[in-house]
């Protein structure tokens, strides 16, 4: 799926890309007024998530999120449908939606002077150069995204 995140929902964009998901985040396309956004969503065959209600009904395709906090919008997501499991393979850059680029952990091109030796494989932006393993904040993110979807059963009213 491709989604467009609205101003309100940039904390979600990591976890939705780590999914697979090819996920826009408005301020990274320095979109923020309603018209704007809804014409990037149309332009580029998105659906938007957002915590706008007016926003959400204007949209052609969208889903709307009561929660201030990331993880009980998560929540909502799974609920709504949305794929929640990590993707084995990362295919978007966490940081810019970029497509990534597996490389070796040797090579010598730009990017964070840290890659932890055990560091393997690595992925590369193509955009932004960004390098991306499996470490412990893929983990971290990875059994937040285990717990919301083992939660699934539950009700709105029920969290």
């Amino acid at each position: 799926m491709r989604y467009l995140l609205d101003a309100m929902l940039g904390n979600l964009a990591t976890y939705l890309r780590l999914c697979g998901h090819d996920t826009l985040y408005a301020l990274d396309r320095d979109v923020e007024a309603d018209d704007a956004v809804l014409e990037l969503a149309t332009e580029e065959d998105r659906s938007l998530i957002t915590r706008d209600e007016q926003l959400a009904a204007h949209a052609e395709q969208s889903v709307l999120l009561g929660h201030r906090e990331t993880e009980p919008q998560l929540r909502e997501l799974d609920a709504a449908g949305v794929d929640l499991a990590p993707v084995a393979e990362p295919v978007h850059c966490g940081r810019c939606n970029g497509r990534l680029a597996r490389i070796e952990t040797g090579d010598s091109d730009d990017g964070p002077e840290y890659v932890p030796d055990d560091a393997a494989p690595v992925w590369r932006c193509r955009d932004c150069g960004q390098r991306f393993w499996k470490g412990s904040h893929w983990d971290r993110m990875a059994a937040t995204l285990a717990d919301v979807r083992g939660s699934s059963g539950e009700t709105a009213t029920d969290r």
